[in-house]
């Protein structure tokens, strides 16, 4: 078996990684996130049409109003409407847009009117403060937990490699424009676990070797860890994305916003667990060694 080379192709790692988190940056910077409704406030109309329909058809209406605006089926037949628009519609607009859906679809709004809500500013921002509050938590539960079961090191390396992982996945958000809503934070979350269970597979491997190598044999320590660990998390991951890469492809719309940042931070959280976090760890331990020789 051909033996990997990790740590002395480390720079290679760090600098792909590197341009991958600049790219991110770059595009956060500059374009933002496309906050949803979630997070940004406005109005949502669920209505039922009581046929099927086409989005097309009722973007000609809500285009009056928000040409941004999201449509989504909703009921088992696909038959219920769902508008998200970022647009506060005031009490004329609602009734224009359901008088519009009267005529083209013949709907009685006493009856097929299922619910319309406004989402206020404030309740965004509440929003957005909590779902930071919960990334920040689980990131330092997380810490505290790989440093009490291995070193304090291992935990520093692998909470790096998660923010590594986040922001590669807000980056390719931002450059692809897509929405950030609820479902994104669950599926942030959801990745922060997965990516933290990869690097933990790989330090718990380091940990077990150590007494198999010099003290100082940081090198292949390190490599041979990743080389036993390497083919469980890549077929574990591959295995995973390739059923949640299903669920992209023939979901609706709710479902894709969930499964399109799991695929990235699943990808992105193995690279980061095989490549990154164990290399961060072996250059510290490798420096603290030439430390103590000079």
């Amino acid at each position: 078996m051909i033996k990997v080379k990790i740590t002395k192709n480390h720079n290679k790692f760090f600098i792909l990684s590197g341009l991958l988190i600049l790219v991110s940056i770059g595009a956060l910077l500059l374009s933002g996130l496309n906050l949803g409704i979630d997070f940004s406030g406005g109005t949502i109309v669920h209505v039922d049409l009581n046929q099927q329909f086409e989005t097309s058809d009722i973007r000609e209406i809500s285009d009056k109003f928000d040409e941004n605006a999201d449509i989504t089926y909703a009921g088992e037949d696909r038959d219920q409407m769902i508008l998200s628009t970022k647009v506060d519609l005031s009490e004329q607009q609602r009734a224009d847009f359901l008088d519009a859906l009267s005529e083209k679809f013949g709907i009685e709004q006493a009856d097929d009117l299922l619910s319309i809500d406004n989402v206020s500013a404030t309740v965004g921002d509440e929003l957005k403060k909590q779902a930071l509050i919960a990334v920040v938590v689980a990131i330092v539960a997380m810490l505290v937990y790989i440093s009490f079961r291995f070193e304090p090191f291992f935990g520093v390396a692998a909470v790096i490699a998660l923010v590594h992982d986040i922001i590669i996945v807000l980056g390719v958000y931002a450059v692809l424009g897509i929405q950030v809503n609820t479902p994104f934070i669950a599926a942030l979350l959801t990745i922060l676990g997965y990516s933290i269970n990869d690097t933990i597979v790989v330090f718990d491997r380091i940990r077990e070797n150590r007494g198999k190598y010099n003290k100082y044999d940081f090198e292949n320590l390190v490599d041979d860890s990743i080389q036993q660990s390497m083919r469980r998390s890549i077929n574990t991951s591959l295995t995973t994305v390739l059923a949640i890469g299903a669920l992209y492809f023939v979901g609706v719309q709710s479902i894709k916003d969930f499964t399109l940042p799991m695929i990235v931070g699943f990808l992105s959280g193995t690279y980061s667990s095989i490549f990154v976090a164990s290399s961060i760890w072996y250059l510290y331990k490798s420096r603290r060694k030439s430390a103590k020789n000079i």
